[in-house]
């Protein structure tokens, strides 16, 4: 059995720690014993200085000049890294735009009224969403204006416009300084395209203008793809409002059928969601035996769930063999992104069946339900019986449920947030003014078994609110939060005085869940209506985000359209740019000359929120608001 102190380094979570002693005990491989096994990973792919983009390679160069400085083309570290770095923007950016893509194909279909399982929830936001593309809405039919507003969102993927629809929200003087930049995003899948071709061999070797027009992609991403997916999802799904939830593993019921929902897509887990209360369903679950079918979320598919009906997670990216070997996960269904292909070798060592369903994820190993929106819940329905057969199957003995659960609040998009404000943001420009709140920061992304999980997230929120810094968080991180009981009104005793007495006339928490990780979007849209509302540059506000322990090429996507947008970033895992000092450089130094904000490196959650705290202030200053010394930030370490 591991020793406690051995455990705290891979995890800070309790029932993550219960699991990792089962999976030790029945020699249950995990995420952490691979990665220690791949030790010691390649020092020239960690920092970006190997390249097979072609069939002259695979290259390398040596950073520190003692080897080759070039590869076999002639290109050297600072072209090797930036065109790295591009791919990986390109891929994230493909990931969350191709999410937007699927999202708005089946609103096209539910507005032709082919789709089965699917309504439109939020008239209120589709006619706005209508109003701001130049739609009229006149008295035609709901379903006519959503066509329209459907065709008009195809044309952002396409390359004929000069920028995407939503670049609009933006301040002029940001979309002016995209324009002399030249990263204007004309179009989604026109700017991963055109990275593409940028990075192939013999094409762009100017490593600035490859790094520039990774920004581009990342806007593409930001302000094009994530953002279609995350209004288009409110307006199918409904539009978040505060809700109480649960986290932790302690969600599963020995008693009922248990499903868990993994991914990233919640157009077929909202039918599932329908689906496990069918009647029908519930009698069949009850025949074999269980007292009623329990779903559970995992990833951002279920902060998706968590955010409008209040569905419990069972945890976040690092916990999805975890919640395997609980023994009482009868079903997982799985439609893309940061899902493990161990899941399905976890599996075989219980009863749980693994459920693929989407074409263009297909998992070895898995029972595959083909999705089909025309089908919604049909589908839904078949997928949860193969969970109740399942049920059948498992062994009461080699059950093993870590006790209890955490409270936790979610629910808060931008509209949310403003209705708590009034209707306007004056409120929360008010409270920043006054340093009740001295700004704000967005602490979001993935989990990384480099780090401990969840210790990243969970002391550098901490450290922030209790500096009176207002905190949004989206995908693993809001999850690991709501583990830490940092999300719920009474957590307003865990912030400095001035977010405390705010959080607490408004019943809200000072760390707010503002959804998955394409969510990251509804940020953008708040930063944008903050910085529109005092007639300056988003560059200017009191903002920053955070990364702690980010893993997935989506994270250097959303990294590149933060910053691009003019919101300082801290990492808190290093990225494989530091083959080259220019590269290095010119992200974290240079481009805030360029674009009003550049990156961060600092692993140690401490040193980034003294940092941050630095450059909350800095920005306070500029506006000519007050300073307050703090513990996190004193006044002779403000930067």
């Amino acid at each position: 059995m591991d020793a406690p102190d051995t455990l705290s380094k891979l995890s800070i979570s309790n029932d993550a720690r219960e699991m990792l002693v089962r999976a030790r005990e029945e020699g249950i491989e995990t995420v952490w014993d691979r990665l220690a096994a791949q030790q010691p990973q390649c020092g020239y792919c960690s920092m970006g200085v190997s390249c097979r983009n072609c069939a002259m390679g695979p290259c390398r160069v040596d950073p520190f000049g003692e080897g080759p400085q070039q590869g076999v083309c002639g290109a050297d570290a600072d072209i090797i890294v930036a065109r790295n770095l591009g791919r990986t923007v390109a891929a994230g950016a493909s990931a969350h735009s191709d999410h937007g893509r699927d999202i708005l194909e089946v609103f096209e279909s539910l507005a032709a009224g082919e789709t089965s399982g699917y309504e439109i929830r939020d008239e209120a936001k589709l006619l706005a969403l209508a109003k701001e593309w130049g739609i009229e809405a006149g008295d035609r039919s709901i379903n006519e204006v959503a066509l329209d507003l459907a065709e008009a969102m195809f044309e952002d993927f396409g390359s004929r416009k000069d920028h995407v629809g939503f670049l609009d929200r933006l301040p002029e003087q940001r979309r002016k300084l995209f324009e002399e930049l030249s990263i204007t995003p004309r179009g989604i899948d026109r700017e991963n395209v055109e990275m593409l071709h940028r990075t192939h061999m013999g094409v762009d070797n100017d490593y600035v203008n490859t790094s520039l027009h990774a920004l581009r992609t990342g806007l593409s991403d930001g302000w094009g793809g994530s953002m279609i997916a995350t209004e288009l999802s409110d307006v199918m799904f409904g539009t978040p409002k505060p809700i109480k939830s649960r986290v932790n593993l302690g969600a599963l019921r020995v008693e009922c059928v248990n499903i868990a929902l993994h991914g990233h897509n919640p157009l077929l887990s909202d039918v599932i969601v329908q689906a496990a209360h069918d009647p029908e369903m519930v009698a069949l679950a009850r025949e074999k035996g269980a007292e009623s079918i329990n779903l559970v979320g995992l990833c951002c598919t279920g902060n998706e769930l968590q955010m409008r009906k209040g569905l419990p997670m069972a945890g976040n990216h690092l916990m999805q063999e975890l919640v395997l070997l609980t023994g009482a996960l009868d079903a997982m269904v799985v439609d893309y992104q940061c899902i493990m292909p161990a899941v399905t070798d976890v599996a075989k060592c219980f009863h749980t069946e693994i459920i693929s369903t989407a074409d263009k994820a297909r998992f070895a190993g898995a029972t595959h339900v083909p999705f089909d929106p025309k089908r919604g819940l049909e589908i839904g329905k078949q997928i949860v019986a193969l969970g109740i057969e399942a049920y059948v199957n498992r062994n009461p003995d080699r059950v093993r449920i870590p006790a209890g659960t955490m409270d936790m609040m979610a629910g808060f998009s931008v509209e949310a947030i403003l209705d708590a404000l009034g209707g306007t943001p004056e409120p929360l420009v008010e409270a920043i003014r006054a340093g009740k709140i001295r700004g704000a920061v967005a602490v979001v992304g993935c989990n990384n078994p480099k780090i401990p999980q969840d210790h990243g997230h969970v002391t550098l929120t901490r450290r922030l609110i209790e500096n009176d810094i207002l905190v949004l968080v989206t995908g693993c991180a809001a999850v690991a939060n709501g583990k830490a009981g940092q999300m719920l009104p009474e957590s307003a005793d865990m912030a400095g005085p001035g977010l405390s007495e705010v959080c607490k006339a408004l019943g809200i928490p000072p760390v707010l869940h503002m959804g998955s990780c394409v969510d990251n979007t509804r940020i953008l849209t708040l930063a944008a209506a903050l910085a529109n509302y005092l007639g300056v540059d988003i560059s200017q506000l009191p903002l920053a985000g955070a990364a702690p322990e980010w893993y997935s090429e989506k994270a250097v996507s959303i990294g590149a359209y933060v910053v691009a947008s003019g919101i300082f970033t801290v990492l808190g895992v290093q990225p494989p740019i530091f083959g080259s000092q220019n590269v290095v450089k010119l992200l974290a130094a240079d481009l805030e000359e360029v674009v009003g904000a550049r990156f961060a490196v600092e692993p140690d959650p401490e040193e980034a929120a003294k940092l941050i705290c630095g450059h909350i202030e800095a920005k306070r200053e500029a506006l000519g608001l007050p300073f307050v010394a703090t513990d996190a930030a004193p006044a002779d370490k403000v930067a």
